[in-house]
């Protein structure tokens, strides 16, 4: 029992009481975010859409979480997290009853694209939010639970639509309208508003440190500053890397495995393996990596991503799949944290959930990569599309080692930034 104790609070301790309101309502989020899972077979089978139509309208949906995702960072920012998270479960939860009553296809494809901005505009805001309340040195663990309960969510989810889709796709939106209801009410009734004062002044720009230009000029804080940080956007571009490569197993492992005769109930195999091991792996990895410098944490475990992908070149039965997917799960649970703390620590205090909303845009990049130019890499290489696959990942991780020196450099001149900005308002209180 002592051992079991010692091991909850090192996981899960000296985390304040806003994180777990936050890690409450982002995993009530995402276990209820299930309808937009089923809205290709809700266009066919109850509104007889075609497939080109059903395609054009999920496609909607993705165009406006990217929309999403840089509104939620730039609103988080200035406007304020919860005044965001708010706002984009409420105008979820509106949206989802509006869909569950529509029955003309161009307003649904319309719904639809606002559902994909609302649903993206929280990402920022939960991100920056949790880094606002969280101790630096707690965040690795932070992080490390929002992942998992951002993947028992999903899992949740999965299983909750396949079983409302079969009784009814009206219950399937009002259902998920009620989950969102209910993580808004969590964040209105728990969350204080964690945005520090917006009326200091910016801090120097770091943009130019390790001897590019020295220290930066003082300008407005703004999404420039992000897209113009060349030592964020080189991070961006691995993570965005490591994207396509998890990706794989939702847009080209499918076509991979009914090559090789394997059917739908297999290929659920793999992807279930995957979701169990981080829902029950996922706790142990903090005290796996502490200690272990960021960037050769990320090496490693795109390493692994690579090495599991790759094996499936030679994989034509379900054994060598479900061991690949271990190796590729593994390497995502141990990418988790330290991602999503260099993402962190990169960002100046007034632009975190700008920086968050550059950072998530990777991902709706990578889900358009991955099965355009994996389906045609297939096609044309067969088996040997995973060797490139492997390739590439095993580039992002010696990209990894390459980076980390400056990227250590970055933090520790924002550090002192930050410090030199405090010492003023902190005499100005005594």
């Amino acid at each position: 029992m002592r051992a079991l104790r010692g091991w909850l609070h090192d996981t899960a301790g000296g985390l304040p009481a806003v994180f777990w309101y936050l890690w409450g309502g982002l995993l009530i989020n995402r276990a209820g975010a299930f309808a937009m899972l089923f809205l290709p077979l809700y266009l066919t089978d109850a509104r007889g859409a075609s497939e080109a139509l059903t395609g054009t309208v999920v496609g909607a949906y993705g165009l406006g979480g990217a929309a999403g995702v840089l509104l939620g960072g730039v609103l988080a920012d200035r406007w304020g997290r919860r005044s965001t998270l708010l706002a984009a479960h409420l105008g979820t939860a509106a949206l989802m009853v509006a869909l569950a009553f529509s029955r003309h296809l161009v307003l649904i494809a319309v719904l639809s694209a606002l559902v994909g901005v609302a649903h993206s505009m929280p990402g920022p805001a939960f991100v920056a939010a949790i880094v606002d309340v969280v101790p630096e040195e707690r965040r690795s663990r932070a992080f490390n639970l929002q992942f998992w309960a951002f993947n028992l969510g999903m899992a949740v989810a999965s299983l909750l639509a396949g079983l409302l889709a079969e009784a009814s796709f009206l219950a399937l939106f009002l259902v998920d309208a009620g989950a969102t209801l209910t993580a808004a009410v969590i964040i209105a009734w728990k969350v204080p508003e964690t945005l520090a004062d917006r009326r200091r002044p910016p801090i120097r720009s770091t943009q130019a440190v390790d001897g590019d230009r020295g220290p930066g000029r003082v300008r407005r804080p703004g999404l420039h500053t992000a897209l113009t940080d060349r030592v964020f956007l080189t991070f961006v571009g691995l993570t965005f890397v490591l994207a396509v490569l998890t990706m794989q197993t939702s847009t080209i492992m499918p076509l991979a495995m009914r090559t090789d005769e394997l059917g739908p109930s297999a290929y659920g195999a793999v992807v279930a393996l995957g979701g169990v091991l981080i829902v029950v792996g996922q706790l142990f990895v903090p005290r796996l990596i502490d200690g272990h410098r960021k960037d050769r944490v990320l090496a490693v475990s795109t390493a692994l991503l690579a090495l599991g992908f790759a094996a499936l070149a030679v994989a034509d039965d379900l054994a060598v799949y479900l061991a690949a997917a271990v190796v590729w799960t593994v390497g995502q649970m141990l990418a988790a944290p330290p991602n999503a703390q260099i993402n962190a620590d990169l960002a100046p205090p007034e632009l975190r959930a700008r920086y968050q909303s550059v950072f998530y845009l990777a991902f709706p990049a990578a889900s358009f990569v991955a099965p355009t130019l994996g389906g045609v890499s297939l096609q044309y290489l067969g088996d040997r599309h995973w060797l490139v696959v492997g390739g590439l990942g095993l580039l992002a991780a010696g990209c990894h080692l390459l980076a980390g020196p400056s990227r250590e450099r970055r933090v520790a001149a924002l550090r002192r930034a930050v410090a030199t900005r405090r010492e003023p308002a902190l005499s100005a209180e005594r």
